[in-house]
């Protein structure tokens, strides 16, 4: 592509690179000037302007970044493409889930030629039905055809959006005198929602392992969530236990991500069961945002994958613990 000023006499077909105003107002840049606009250009007294020009081989800036999304999208469900304009494509999320990333093959993408640019949000990340997965933008006003080819085969696939493969939800919150009660039930409940999922019933139950127990085995719905009124601070204390003497077991107590410490993650006769720290009554991000999600799209989320969430797992502080992670001087 050829850049850089030229007479207005040779300019028609150019691309105009800045907007320039004229009488009728403003011709904007990327405009494809025409007979019409250099007279525009004229009568306003420019005798040059600024215009790129494409070359043999190269892709107009939105033929390009259509032809890159087309190849990141590779007919994903539940995946948008937007239309191109000023040389940009957007991905979104049709239906609530949680999007997944082949990093690898996006950096080869955006390491073919700088003009040519992916950006997405994190892999992993849980999105609402609309918002933006990620978008394609070619920087300049057109680049080489083969760069495009080069960076569509190494992006080709490289986005998906996991959903619910789950419908229900029991929630089951324990009780102690002068307790939390229900609070962070909605919260709870609107986490569910979001991704797609109704509650099948919420119940309260004495904090204790036998009456726990037996909420457990008779929750009805496909994910159990268990929330306690006192914090679980040991694999061995109350909701862990109760958990097992109801027939299931604990996968895993505890995650690197804060706030979320006191999560576990069992099963119960295939059924998998969270339980939630007190902390998630809060609706800001938490790690059980993260564990509810994978779950709940059937996404691998045992041990080794709690593990792995320590790295981007300091999360935002919480009102109900200002400052939790500093010392008495701050």
């Amino acid at each position: 592509m050829k850049f850089g000023p030229v007479p207005l006499a040779g300019a028609e077909g150019a691309i105009l690179a800045h907007s320039e105003r004229v009488a009728t107002g403003r011709l904007r840049k990327g405009a494809v000037l025409g007979p019409d606009e250099i007279a525009a250009l004229a009568e306003a007294g420019y005798d040059c302007v600024t215009v790129a020009r494409l070359e043999a081989g190269d892709l107009h800036e939105d033929a390009a970044a259509q032809a890159l999304a087309r190849a990141l999208h590779d007919g994903a469900a539940g995946v948008g493409l937007g239309q191109p304009f000023t040389g940009r494509v957007n991905l979104t999320a049709e239906r609530p889930g949680v999007v997944c990333l082949d990093a690898a093959a996006i950096n080869a993408a955006n390491a073919v030629h700088p003009m040519i640019t992916v950006a997405t949000v994190p892999d992993h990340h849980q999105i609402r039905a609309g918002g933006m997965i990620a978008t394609i933008k070619i920087i300049a006003y057109g680049v080489p055809g083969v760069a495009v080819e080069a960076a569509a085969e190494a992006a080709r696939g490289a986005v998906r959006l996991a959903t619910a493969c789950f419908a229900t939800v029991s929630l089951i919150v324990t009780d102690v005198p002068g307790g939390p009660g229900t609070k962070g039930v909605e919260a709870i409940t609107a986490r569910v929602a979001g991704l797609g999922m109704e509650m099948a019933g919420t119940v309260t139950c004495p904090h204790e392992e036998e009456a726990l127990a037996q909420a457990i085995a008779e929750a009805e719905g496909e994910i159990v969530l268990i929330l306690t009124a006192s914090a679980t601070s040991d694999p061995y204390d109350t909701a862990p236990q109760a958990l097992r003497l109801a027939g299931g077991q604990v996968e895993r107590f505890g995650m690197p991500v804060d706030p979320g410490n006191m999560l576990f993650l069992g099963d119960l006769h295939g059924r998998p069961v969270i339980g939630l720290p007190g902390s998630a009554r809060s609706p800001v991000l938490h790690g059980a945002d993260w564990v509810l999600a994978r779950v709940a799209c059937g996404l691998p989320c045992g041990a080794a994958e709690i593990a792995a969430m320590g790295v981007g797992g300091l999360l935002k502080e919480i009102p109900t613990r200002p400052q939790p992670r500093r010392g008495p001087r701050g």
